[in-house]
């Protein structure tokens, strides 16, 4: 296992990396976003997840309208330091749509049709 000690993210061509978030009490994956580096140094000076939307084009703080934040409790990267783990602390539904984590449906096939299933 290599020891590396200095943080260089690798940036993604759009100059963004991928953010996979847990919940710090039950390790729950929440939700998946890109962060660029901006969205990164805020992450890190405030304590509050930031991210890039590819979609809208521009920067957002997670919960800036709902108020379901996420604080940061700790980061991790990967090997290749091209994903992170961020270690939150969630104040409410970290999904859009007002589910607890982003991730509620399970993909099933039976007769060659795929179907989506909510879980809870």
């Amino acid at each position: 296992m290599p020891n590396d000690t200095k943080f260089a993210p690798r940036w993604d061509a759009n100059g963004l990396i991928t953010g996979v978030v847990t919940d710090a009490t039950t390790r729950e994956v929440l939700m998946v976003a890109h962060l660029n580096a901006e969205a990164l140094s805020l992450t890190r000076s405030t304590g509050f997840a930031h991210f890039w939307s590819r979609s809208r084009g521009k920067l957002w703080k997670k919960g800036e309208e709902s108020g379901n934040t996420l604080r940061v409790i700790e980061l991790r990267v990967d090997c290749d330091q091209d994903a992170l783990l961020m270690i939150c602390e969630p104040a409410g539904p970290a999904c859009h749509t007002g589910a607890r984590s982003c991730f509620y449906r399970a993909v099933s096939s039976q007769d060659g049709d795929t179907t989506l299933t909510v879980i809870s």
